[in-house]
């Protein structure tokens, strides 16, 4: 017993102890917070607690002057909070102390502006402070915590003098997800992420080194100008200049910051990643056209573009690097570089650069060409798959160019290895030897390789689990002794499940499969190329592995060839890559001269004209893989204009006069296609008709008709068989005509009777008609009522005098009778009505006034124009079609439907402000020195100017083929970056942008050489 007497004591001291502890914590640590009140002393202050133990305040949230529930941290875990937070803790405990001391004084509010201003929004780090008249007053608002953007949280509970406020972490933390939840949602950015498939540095490609090549004189050397011509070249200069401010100044106006002006609307679009592609794209044109207040707001406009985000999900490589990296290297270039005070303009280009390097991650290095920039999706590996050739060609001049200023050769180096690709894939030979199809795959993996390997492994696995599991090896036993070698073990046959896993018959066509522009060798099947990892029977692999190859075609029905959009600007970058690099790198010149020759043999062709024109298009080739069968269309679209400056320039660098005689007929081509339009602007698509031979021939005009047509012979076979098929039923249709006018007739008669009727005689107030007559001012019996109304319900007519009779030839004739006629007296209408007249009343003869004239047949069909005329020779009504148009008919709905002679079809007459066509024209001046390009370009510019003209700029307009067209509300980009530059160029000088001093990338940004 006493024991346990103790042990009871023992458990009541030790719960007393506990308790008294809890009290003397709480009486230090969480001492209640009153509201402050005007003349009330506040208790006095806790001991003093050292600041060191004060927990400091979590980055982002704004401390709480008392919190009553939470334990004070130790004096080490305080020390390891970062030095500006702890002194920010000091600083608010010893403010707390201060504020007490205020009030306990009976302080009135705020003692100073600052103060004042703490109140209404408070700096970080600080609580809003209550006054205590607001605090108490009825009716009083709580105070609500802001974030430290002053922006409104969770309101803090408050209350009488008898009431205390304990504010603990979990109203802080409370506070704060409150506010996250009414805040704007936060953007996420672009952060540079980890590579997934690095390159060692010194597998690094770098820009070539050694002594450039001396590349010849590429511009014409102009002679001095004569005041005439040059008073009107300035003249036509400051016309293009007037353009190029109006452009501007309407995008500066309404689509500031924006992608593009929408210039019929005065509104914006934002197609291009809504990073200003415009300001971007525009800026050499500013400098060059002496715009430099314009260029000056517009490059610090630039400066602010934020590059790490987009709206947009996938960023477009191909026009992102041609409008903005290229707008801002050349920018940055004709401005004077790095003492021309605009610099920042390459360090923006280096951040956009940045981020499109993140498209090259992939294991074979091919970049993707629609990068998807978001975190969540960088973080994952991924591989390229197909590419327009255009888009994976055209970049190497930008990254090239932003090589030679940074003096980073990863940006060169990730161009070099596509056109690596591209000089592999010429070597194992394309359908049209020197050319690549619009479409190729870069994923660099052999999908049916390498699933046919897979299921190689798998259908291994297969056998393994279908089979009894192996039993233990024999050639062991447990004393390690080789039983085998010795003779004292016995030897079994290998199970033949091991030979099957093996699979030989498969695995020799996967290995014909791997050996890509290899012979087949006697032992191909036993050997396993490198690439290729060990399987398992299960089946496993790595995640990226797969049988590897180069570029191939990206379609498997056709591949297409052509100079057009999705193909046109990477053979223009062969030579300018070439000059770029100062012929440093003559592997572009060998991509230039094989594209050419395989143009020249396979593409070109020239149309039939009117005119003494010499001109010549590029077609399109559509090829089978095995070359068999090829479908040539002889188009003329807008994008293929630019290959006459490409022939000119690589004729000039390379030594080739003949390209440059051929760039004089390409660029002709296109002015052509200007001045047969109605509106003297080319349409953006459509096809042409050729001569026989590269020879001039002369305008046929029975062929164009046909080719208009080119179904003209089913088309005139099916209007003879409409005929003949007509007159085989033209006696039957007509009877059926008569019939069907004589049902008119009928129905016209009938009308007329009851309208007669209606004009004959007044409403008895019983659904019946008064008689008229002339006799008797009486008025009408019962009877007389009677006989009205079965005059109009039955099938009879009864009229005493001047009954008007149809006689069989369709005259009209009287009869005097005075009797009741009826046909069928015994058999009363089952057709008649109360209200109307049914169809045997059709066959009875009708009454009416004499003033009133009944039609005959004759009068019916020829002078009343509500009954419908039959058309001649139509063969009848139901069922047959119309006669069709026949081939003249057809075609001359076609010219009068605008199609310009020579065209046989216009599949997209729009016009949509592009440069292609002045672009070769500019070239053509600047290399040739021919003025009559000036000209050329001169009338194409008015044209253009007059068609386009908005409200705002200049618009895309929806037909070029007739004056009548419409506005489209559309100005890309490349209004002011290219087709403005060019025709300003036109007009300029010669020295400026030289063609020896700099190149021109396929937006028009000019880079120096």
């Amino acid at each position: 017993m006493p024991r346990r007497r103790n042990r009871l004591f023992t458990v009541f001291a030790v719960v007393i102890v506990i308790l008294l502890y809890r009290v003397l914590q709480n009486s230090w640590d969480a001492q209640p917070l009153r509201p402050a009140v005007v003349g009330r002393p506040q208790p006095p202050s806790p001991p003093s607690v050292p600041d060191t133990v004060v927990a400091a305040p979590a980055k982002g949230q704004f401390p709480l002057k008392d919190a009553g529930e939470s334990k004070p941290k130790t004096a080490h875990v305080a020390q390891e909070a970062d030095d500006e937070d702890s002194v920010g803790a000091e600083k608010l405990v010893q403010q707390n102390k201060n504020e007490n001391a205020e009030k306990g004084a009976g302080k009135k509010g705020p003692s100073s502006k600052g103060e004042a201003a703490q109140l209404k929004r408070p700096s970080r780090g600080n609580m809003p402070q209550v006054d205590s008249d607001s605090a108490l007053t009825s009716g009083a608002k709580p105070v609500q915590e802001h974030d430290e953007r002053g922006h409104l949280q969770r309101p803090l509970s408050h209350g009488t003098d008898d009431q205390t406020t304990t504010t603990t972490t979990t109203t802080a933390t409370t506070a704060t997800a409150t506010s996250s939840r009414f805040a704007k949602p936060t953007r996420v950015h672009w952060t540079k992420p980890k590579e997934h498939f690095p390159l060692p540095k010194e597998s690094i490609i770098t820009l070539p080194t050694g002594t450039a090549k001396k590349i010849p004189r590429i511009q014409h050397v102009f002679s001095p100008e004569a005041e005439g011509p040059k008073k009107k070249r300035l003249q036509r200069q400051a016309k293009v200049r007037e353009e190029i401010q109006r452009s501007w100044a309407g995008y500066r106006k309404y689509a500031w910051m924006h992608d593009e002006l929408l210039p019929v609307s005065n509104q914006s679009s934002d197609p291009f990643c809504g990073w200003s592609a415009t300001l971007v794209d525009s800026l050499d044109t500013l400098w060059i056209a002496g715009l430099k207040d314009e260029f000056d707001e517009a490059a610090k406009a630039a400066k602010n573009i934020d590059f790490t985000y987009t709206d947009q999900v996938r960023i477009p490589v191909f026009e992102t690097t041609i409008r903005y990296l290229g707008g801002l290297i050349a920018a940055y270039d004709v401005s004077g570089g790095a003492s021309g005070g605009y610099s920042f303009l390459l360090d923006k280009a280096v951040e956009l650069a940045e981020v499109l390097m993140g498209i090259f991650d992939t294991p074979n290095r091919m970049p993707l060409l629609y990068y998807n920039w978001r975190p969540e999706h960088t973080s994952q590996p991924r591989r390229a798959t197909g590419a327009g050739m255009a888009e994976l060609a055209t970049l190497s001049m930008e990254f090239t160019r932003l090589a030679q200023l940074t003096a980073q050769h990863k940006y060169y180096d990730a161009i070099d290895r596509i056109t690596n690709g591209l000089i592999e894939f010429q070597k194992r030979g394309t359908t049209i030897p020197g050319l690549f199809p619009e479409n190729l795959d870069i994923s660099g993996c052999n999908r049916t390789a390498t699933d046919r390997r897979n299921a190689l492994s798998k259908a291994a696995k297969a056998q393994v689990d279908s089979e009894v599991a192996l039993k233990a090896p024999r050639g062991y036993g447990e004393d390690g002794v080789d039983r085998e070698s010795t003779g004292t073990g016995d030897r079994t046959k290998l199970d033949d499940r091991l030979e099957r896993r093996a699979l030989p018959s498969l695995q020799q066509d996967i290995d014909a499969a791997l050996s890509v522009d290899k012979a087949p060798t006697a032992n191909s099947a036993k050997s396993q190329p490198k690439s290729q990892v060990p399987l398992g029977a299960d089946g496993s692999k790595s995640e990226w592995d797969c049988v590897p190859q180069g570029f191939v075609p990206g379609d498997y029905s056709y591949e297409s060839y052509h100079m057009g959009g999705g193909q046109d600007s990477a053979y223009e970058y062969f030579g300018k890559e070439y000059l770029l690099l100062g012929g440093k790198e003559p592997k572009y010149h060998k991509l230039y001269e094989d594209a050419i020759e395989g143009i020249n043999k396979y593409l070109l062709f020239r149309p039939m004209t009117q005119g003494d024109w010499d001109i010549i298009f590029p077609a399109r080739i559509k090829m089978m893989p095995d070359g068999a069968s090829p479908m040539v269309e002889y188009e003329a679209t807008h994008l293929t204009c630019f290959i006459g400056g490409m022939y000119a320039l690589g004729g000039k660098l390379f030594g080739r006069e003949k390209d440059v005689e051929y760039a004089k007929k390409l660029t002709d081509g296109c002015v052509w296609a200007y001045q047969s339009t109605a509106t003297g602007i080319m349409p953006e698509h459509g096809r042409v008709v050729p001569c026989p031979t590269m020879e001039k021939c002369s305008f046929n005009e029975t062929l164009w008709r046909q080719a208009l047509d080119p179904i003209y012979r089913i088309r005139d076979k099916g209007v003879r068989e409409w005929e003949k098929k007509a007159l085989e039923r033209e006696p039957q249709d007509k009877q059926k005509q008569e019939l069907e006018l004589e049902r008119q007739i009928a129905q016209k008669e009938k009308e007329a009777r009851i309208e007669g009727l209606e004009t004959l005689g007044e409403d008895d107030g019983d659904g019946g008609f008064q008689r008229e007559t002339s006799n008797s001012d009486s008025p009408p019996t019962s009877a007389s009522k009677q006989s009205n109304r079965l005059e109009r319900r039955a099938a009879i007519s009864v009229e005493p005098e001047n009954v008007a009779l149809i006689s069989s030839d369709g005259t009209s004739s009287q009869t005097t009778t005075g009797k009741e006629t009826s046909p069928n007296d015994d058999k009363p209408s089952k057709k008649a009505k109360s209200d109307e007249l049914g169809d045997s009343d059709i066959k009875q003869e009708p009454f009416t006034h004499p003033s009133v004239k009944i039609p005959t047949l004759k009068d019916e069909y020829h002078s009343r124009p509500d009954v419908p005329t039959i058309p001649k020779n139509y063969p009848g009504r139901s069922g047959w079609p119309p006669k069709p148009l026949t081939h003249e008919e057809f075609v001359q709905e076609k010219i009068q439907d605008g199609i310009p002679p020579g065209y046989s079809s216009v599949s997209s007459s729009k016009y949509i402000l592009r440069p292609e066509a002045v672009e070769s024209v500019w070239y053509m001046y600047r290399i040739t020195g021919d003025s009559s390009w000036m000209e050329k370009g001169w009338a194409m510019f008015e044209a253009t100017m007059k068609a386009t003209r908005a409200p705002q700029a200049n618009s895309a307009i929806d037909n070029v083929l007739r004056i009548d067209h419409s506005l489209l509300n559309e100005m890309e980009s490349f209004w002011l970056a290219e087709t403005l530059k060019y025709y300003y160029l036109l007009f300029s000088g010669p020295d400026v942008i030289s063609l020896d001093e700099w190149v021109l990338n396929t937006e028009a940004h000019p880079f120096k050489l």
